[in-house]
């Protein structure tokens, strides 16, 4: 009798091109889906859900912070949050940007110390890894932008890019310089065991860039290509996320060096699930593409194993396809419809 394959050896199949025994289903939720998936399933862990729903999640590693205690309300770069509710739960919104008031880049020098990775002690990696060794490890990566519009406001970020040059690629070395060094110092902890890490930024709206294409080029390419490349040098492949219209930019994060494409939000313009397929399919994987704003969240039951049915048809056609919902599972999503996906998923994804 053959030993079943693990979730670890499904992913490096599809990354491989080999055909896997069913196409890789990983897991995207928010803590309250978690916790009310887990209850449904009579679930006492995240292990035990993954293994019942056949999920080939991936699983995160990162250091512990032990710098100087950080108030709850902040982060270690003095961002100041505040938790909204809404109808189904809780985000947490940043109300408090400290370098907002700066106008030029010496004033950041003299008055802002930058965090570094002395603060963490990355000894306890080895022990979260040993507790998932079939399963594909993430560590490392960047998203050094998201972390910019905390710093500056999100308005005065997107107009630093036009009347503030200097001041984003300054900020931008600094935090991409520490993204670089924890990178490389998870590495050393686990050598050989990180699969993935996760090079992303939020270039896309509904409908288009939120940034232009010279923007993406001047700011962003160059400090992502310095962290795809420590990723490849270690043996690790590059998982590039940007939500929403990205079409005009997927070349770009081709030739710089992204392995899969997440999420595939095909219902925004210019994603077209085919057309990407046909012009980047033997390049990148693709991981996504379950909708989440209408299919998943309101959409019946039979509509979600259609388009189940309708992802691995297009994008897993001859492989490089890891089917996922495109961004995390939000509330008000039913859970049969959650249950419909990953049972549909593992059903049809042996066939294809």
């Amino acid at each position: 009798m053959m030993a079943e394959t693990t979730p670890k050896e499904r992913w490096l199949a599809v990354l491989r091109r080999r055909k896997p025994d069913r196409v890789p289903m990983d897991y995207w939720a928010t803590s309250e889906v978690t916790k009310k998936l887990m209850k449904h399933l009579g679930c006492e862990n995240m292990k035990e859900m993954y293994e019942r729903l056949h999920i080939d999640a991936v699983i995160s590693v990162g250091p512990k912070y032990v710098g100087p205690p950080v108030p709850e309300d902040s982060d270690l770069y003095g961002c100041r949050y505040r938790n909204i509710k809404h109808q189904t739960g809780v985000y947490r919104e940043c109300i408090y940007h400290p370098l907002a008031k700066y106008k030029t880049v010496g004033q950041i020098k003299r008055n802002f110390e930058w965090p570094t990775v002395d603060l963490y002690d990355y000894s306890v990696i080895p022990e979260q890894a040993a507790k998932y060794e079939d399963y594909p490890i993430r560590g490392g990566g960047s998203e050094p932008f998201l972390t910019y519009k905390n710093l500056r406001g999100m308005e005065q970020a997107y107009l630093d890019l036009y009347m503030h040059p200097d001041i984003v690629h300054y900020c931008l070395d600094q935090l991409f310089d520490f993204c670089y060094e924890n990178t490389k110092l998870i590495y050393k902890q686990i050598p050989g065991k990180v699969m993935l890490s996760y090079v992303a930024e939020d270039f896309g709206s509904q409908t288009g860039l939120l940034i232009s294409p010279a923007h993406i080029r001047e700011f962003f390419v160059p400090r992502m290509k310095r962290m795809m490349d420590l990723a490849h040098s270690n043996g690790v492949y590059v998982f590039f996320h940007s939500d929403g219209s990205v079409r005009k930019i997927i070349p770009d994060m081709i030739e710089a060096g992204i392995d899969i494409l997440n999420p595939i939000q095909w219902r925004c313009k210019d994603m077209n699930r085919e057309e990407l397929k046909r012009d980047f399919g033997e390049k990148i994987v693709f991981h996504g593409a379950m909708d989440n704003q209408y299919t998943l969240a309101f959409g019946s039951e039979a509509e979600v194993r259609q388009e189940v049915r309708d992802n691995l048809r297009i994008l897993g056609k001859g492989g490089g396809y890891i089917l996922a919902p495109c961004h995390n599972i939000q509330p008000v999503t039913p859970i049969r419809n959650i249950l419909a996906m990953y049972d549909e998923g593992y059903k049809q994804g042996q066939l294809i």
